[in-house]
């Protein structure tokens, strides 16, 4: 088909540009704020405001995660441990996911209508390898959407902005987005909930448990699952990644 957007290449990528001049300028002014240290000289007065506001003190961290996210700002982990800090592992987790989903599907409809569209667009008028990927692709973009979720290596960036390179529907990225993030979210939430105990010793977190086998382990199996039916496909001779 034509091309009939008649959007200039700079008004298309406008969004995109927008969040990467932000997350750049935010990674050198807010990397020293956006800290643990900084949850920890303030946690008093964050629970007092908390004790005295829960319903404002509910949408402000909401609104912030989600700025965080949208704009690849530093903190997202310290972050998703002031959710649990403040609002415990439930309905703290709830919170953080529910942010976390809307901060990247900021991310993903940005990176779509603007390079995404062209690209899903080239690659499926392209033929051989490129075509190839696309198709399988598109036959297991459930399966793979969830993987990359639920992968603690792939960045959470990455995993907003490639699939909407490659086509995949906003309804699928958002559902996708929101299961995917459950395990970590309320792994770290739950790290967070503790965090009073931790403060008491004069310790930090173990922002590695998420890697410790007893973690690690149902997750992974959960990326097995999440691959299984791709592994199928391949077994009965389909075409598939």
């Amino acid at each position: 088909m034509p091309d009939t957007d008649t959007r200039s290449p700079l008004i298309r990528n406008l969004p995109l540009i927008a969040i990467v001049v932000v997350a750049a300028i935010g990674a050198f002014t807010l990397r020293d704020y956006l800290t643990f240290d900084t949850l920890r000289e303030n946690r008093e007065a964050l629970l007092a405001f908390r004790d005295a506001n829960y319903a404002m003190t509910v949408g402000v961290f909401i609104l912030a995660y989600v700025l965080i996210v949208a704009f690849s700002l530093p903190g997202a982990t310290v972050a998703t441990l002031t959710g649990g800090f403040l609002f415990a592992t439930f309905p703290g987790a709830l919170f953080n996911i529910t942010a976390a989903t809307i901060g990247a599907t900021l991310i993903f409809a940005a990176a779509r209508w603007g390079l995404g569209e062209k690209m899903a667009e080239k690659m499926n008028a392209s033929d051989g390898l490129v075509r190839r990927i696309k198709t399988g692709i598109d036959e297991n973009q459930w399966e793979m959407l969830f993987l990359i979720r639920l992968i603690p290596a792939v960045p959470f960036f990455v995993a907003n902005v490639v699939p909407a390179f490659v086509g995949v529907s906003l309804w699928r990225f958002v559902v996708t987005t929101f299961l995917g993030i459950i395990p970590g979210a309320v792994v770290y939430t739950s790290v967070g909930a503790g965090l009073g105990q931790v403060f008491e010793r004069g310790e930090t977190p173990n922002l590695g448990i998420i890697f410790e086998p007893q973690i690690l382990l149902p997750i992974l199996g959960l990326c097995a699952l999440a691959a299984l039916p791709i592994l199928l496909k391949a077994v009965r001779g389909k075409k598939g990644l």
